[in-house]
């Protein structure tokens, strides 16, 4: 019975390849300029490429086409391996028109790193903080993190 058990959550575990999803609802109605998001998770394996998005949920009264955001990596296992990048999301085309899911909340993913294998194995945390010019930006809900294994280089 065990085996059997066992059988179906890595069969199930190697369908999606998630490793790690989580969401952070912004604390009020708007994401303030000094507020850092975190998302820490585990890898075991290595020799695994992965593919790590950035996810977003705004609403309409978000005013503008695009987010920028700071991304800050770091490992408690590899304390030199810092990494800090800049994104641009683009959210709305050039009219006003929503990307991604959703009709009043509006969700959108982007890649931070696609392909990629972790140095090490053990905890590795990204933290997000907005970097627009607003002190106080309304209409970002939540935001998330996503780490699944790549089926880029698995040939499915």
């Amino acid at each position: 019975m065990f085996l059997l058990v066992a059988c179906f959550f890595w069969l199930v575990a190697c369908r999606d390849g998630v490793v790690y999803h989580r969401y952070q609802e912004i604390g009020k109605t708007f994401w303030g300029k000094d507020e850092v998001y975190y998302f820490t998770f585990r890898i075991e394996d290595t020799a695994t490429p992965y593919d790590v998005m950035f996810e977003i949920r705004n609403d309409n009264l978000y005013p503008y086409q695009n987010l920028w955001v700071f991304c800050h990596e770091t490992s408690s296992s590899a304390p030199l391996l810092q990494n800090t990048d800049t994104l641009e999301c683009i959210l709305a085309d050039e009219f006003g028109k929503w990307h991604g899911k959703g009709i009043v909340l509006h969700q959108l993913s982007f890649p931070i790193r696609t392909g990629y294998r972790f140095p090490v194995q053990g905890e590795y945390t990204f933290a997000f903080r907005q970097a627009m010019r607003n002190d106080s930006l309304r209409g970002i809900q939540e935001i998330g993190l996503s780490v699944k294994r790549s089926t880029r280089f698995r040939g499915v």
